[in-house]
């Protein structure tokens, strides 16, 4: 017969392996908000794998009998939920409005049970330190606040000034841990080749690399292991946009100084398209 210290551990790494395993079959979404259901069954499942592990005297398979069950129960119950939204609204709570054009909602505070101090609380994790600044909240039935500025307190963004930007994708992790990963370096239409001679530029070693991540534009960054160590930072890019300023200087320049009214208007019509070029790719460049 097993030693019973020996039937603990077997029993817990069995259980604690199903309950892995259900937990990544519930989704991440179980994992990241939890509704009042769900809280309760994460608790419940704790408890049975904690009892079931450390009583021996217990049969083994009543364990995972009620973990199925505590599994297949919140399992059925989001899948109605994704159907109907009356059930969803009973089962995961509704939302709860806050502040509405500006103006608390004390009823709505009682209702929830939060004070003054709970709603200020909140709005300072979300960087609102005045709730006069606030348009629009609501608590949403994770628990979180979700605020919308007054549009004269919102972060000012390049569609506001009428300013284009250039497209931009996920950056990639090229290197980890020193090793080269291959299937970001796909995504980014780039090859170990270019790695190199980037890392040449920089006189570093993949071996000395800690991270190294690529953006949109193919520019590299680094992180060392050695900490010590220092790394310039990529230049290419504003020394070209400095180049072309340059050259529609210069281009300006060379109208001034000349009297011939022919290559006057050379440079002159040269210098507008280098600008022309300037204003396409600055976004880009910038």
């Amino acid at each position: 017969m097993m030693p019973e210290w020996l039937t603990i551990i077997a029993r817990s790494f069995i259980l604690v392996s199903v309950l892995f395993v259900i937990t990544k079959w519930l989704g991440k979404k179980q994992m990241s908000e939890l509704n009042i259901f769900e809280y309760i069954s994460g608790i419940v499942l704790g408890g049975i794998v904690a009892i079931h592990s450390i009583d021996a005297q217990i049969n083994f398979i009543y364990g995972l009998l009620a973990i199925f069950v505590w599994f297949l129960v919140p399992f059925t119950i989001e899948q109605i939920s994704l159907k109907s939204k009356t059930f969803r609204d009973w089962t995961q709570g509704k939302s709860t409005i806050f502040i509405q054009d500006g103006k608390i909602m004390e009823d709505n505070l009682k209702k929830e049970g939060y004070s003054s101090d709970d709603l200020l609380e909140k709005l300072r994790a979300n960087d609102v330190f005045l709730a006069s600044d606030v348009e629009f909240a609501v608590l949403e039935p994770s628990g979180s606040l979700s605020i919308l500025p007054k549009r004269e307190n919102q972060p000012l963004t390049p569609k506001d000034i009428g300013l284009k930007t250039a497209p931009q994708k996920e950056p990639q992790t090229v290197v980890m841990d020193g090793k080269v990963l291959l299937e970001p370096l796909t995504n980014m239409s780039l090859n170990t080749n270019w790695l190199e001679t980037e890392l040449d530029k920089m006189n570093v070693s993949i071996e000395n690399v800690f991270l190294a991540q690529a953006d949109t534009d193919g520019q590299l960054t680094i992180d060392l292991y050695d900490d010590k160590l220092t790394v310039a930072e990529a230049t290419e890019k504003p020394l070209l946009l400095a180049s072309l300023k340059k050259c529609q200087a210069d281009l300006e320049l060379f109208a001034l100084a000349t009297e011939n009214e022919e290559t006057k208007e050379m440079y002159q019509r040269n210098s507008e398209k280098v600008q022309k070029a300037i204003d396409l790719i600055t976004p880009y460049l910038g």
